[in-house]
């Protein structure tokens, strides 16, 4: 049996739109004013991973402040402890993606 075989179906999922690995500060809020620190360790245009001190729940709506952006809506896709992927409302434009990797990634 080949090994690669059994994870060619993960290397073969298409996204969207590139991922870039990122360490990111950003705040984390759900509705109202609560905000706490959150880190962004992978971002693409549609979305983000974050690590958080708090528990996420999936299909929550959150408002991420990212850095030199400003808020932007998401929903909550997964959630495993205090890691989350979250999917943007409205996708990132692309110099917003390329500002933030270009930060990220200094």
């Amino acid at each position: 049996m080949d090994i690669r075989s059994e994870f060619e179906p993960a290397l073969m999922a298409k996204r969207k739109s590139a991922r870039a690995p990122v360490s990111l500060d950003a705040k984390l809020g759900r509705g109202g004013l609560d905000r706490t620190l959150c880190r962004i360790t992978d971002l693409s245009r549609e979305g983000a991973r974050i690590s958080s001190y708090s528990a996420l729940k999936r299909d929550s709506m959150i408002w991420l402040t990212l850095p030199g952006i400003g808020q932007v809506a998401a929903t909550v896709r997964w959630a495993d402890d205090f890691h989350a992927g979250c999917q943007f409302h409205e996708p990132l434009a692309d110099y917003q993606f390329d500002i933030l990797v270009a930060v990220g990634r200094a």
